[in-house]
């Protein structure tokens, strides 16, 4: 207190007042004189003390600022009593609470770069690998041709497997930093089942799965047409790969006043009770996911029906099927 430049301005000045007054007195009055000195006196040991106090708040405030310099977010400083000090110390709080949720976001962030950086190299490292020992192979010139022929499709198909996950997970990012636009249109369900259905034809023949489709050819729903084609597309390989020899698949629709719902349901392994609540968890694979699985499929589906403010929900038991259920919803309030 008494290093403050202005407190002892303040002090010196007082006190030349106070001897100024008590000397008036004394001349006009002996007892008057002692009564105006220890009435000072008690006035000033009061301000001093009020200002001692105040000033050791504000060194208290001081320390917690410097605390939270080093990184202690977690002090509860708050006050509900009232007064200057009482409404700085409350809105440090609200700064610090800011600052702590910050903080935790960016670990977060960070905990989820540093992971989702290790799933892709690990999903890359497969068949890169694989490319690798074949490409060797391949440079044997006793090779016969057939062998030639299977090694050169197979590099294609890993590259195509390549090339879909990178391609995913740009649109995944895009979508994660929130710089896509849904463009909300009435389309046809049929028009978005056909355009997702034809991107998955040979798949679809090699199992010779049956898709049954149970909506008229007026019912209309109102989203973005490509990504929403893209969630489907993305569902819909989930249950192909899941789905059995000469297996079934049914994509149902309907509506009601809140929503629009586009439902996909296959009789394949269905899902695990331990699998289901990460079944849209980022490279979460299941017990029964295929070999080619990635993991970012069904991911991705989510993240893209969250953008247009709907909803996919799950609903499985082991060895009795999947249905997945994308809910549009009408208003968002």
């Amino acid at each position: 207190m008494l290093r403050n430049p202005e407190i002892k301005k303040f002090m010196i000045i007082q006190l030349l007042v106070c001897l100024v007054f008590v000397l008036i007195s004394s001349l006009m009055n002996a007892v008057a004189g002692w009564m105006v000195l220890i009435v000072t006196i008690i006035l000033n040991a009061l301000f001093f003390g009020f200002t001692f106090l105040r000033y050791r708040k504000i060194k208290e405030l001081v320390m917690y600022i410097n605390r939270i310099s080093n990184g202690e977010f977690r002090l509860d400083v708050r006050d509900n009593k009232e007064g200057e000090l009482s409404i700085l110390k409350n809105e440090i709080y609200k700064v610090t609470e800011k600052l702590t949720e910050y903080n935790q976001r960016l670990q977060q962030e960070k905990l989820y770069l540093s992971q989702s950086l290790a799933d892709i190299s690990h999903q890359l490292k497969t068949p890169l690998t694989s490319m690798i020992i074949m490409c060797e192979i391949l440079n044997d010139p006793d090779l016969p041709q057939d062998k030639r022929k299977e090694f050169v499709s197979q590099i294609i198909v890993q590259l195509e497997r390549i090339d879909w996950l990178v391609s995913t997970m740009l649109k995944m990012s895009r979508l994660d930093a929130g710089v896509v636009t849904m463009k909300k249109m009435d389309i046809y369900v049929s028009d978005l089942v056909e355009k997702a259905k034809s991107a998955l034809i040979a798949p679809m023949e090699s199992k010779e799965i049956e898709l049954v489709t149970q909506f008229a050819s007026e019912d209309k729903l109102k989203c973005d047409f490509n990504w929403t084609c893209e969630a489907v597309i993305n569902i819909l390989k989930n249950c192909i790969e899941h789905t059995p020899q000469k297996g079934r698949i049914e994509i149902d629709y309907s509506d009601n006043p809140l929503y629009h719902e586009l439902t996909i349901k296959d009789n394949g392994a269905g899902i695990s009770k331990k699998d289901l609540p990460h079944i849209f968890t980022r490279f979460y694979r299941g017990e029964n996911a295929s070999a080619e699985s990635t993991g970012i499929g069904l991911a991705m589906a989510k993240s893209i029906i969250n953008a247009q403010h709907g909803n996919l929900i799950v609903e499985s038991q082991k060895n009795k099927g999947c249905k997945f259920m994308i809910r549009l919803y009408k208003t968002v309030v």
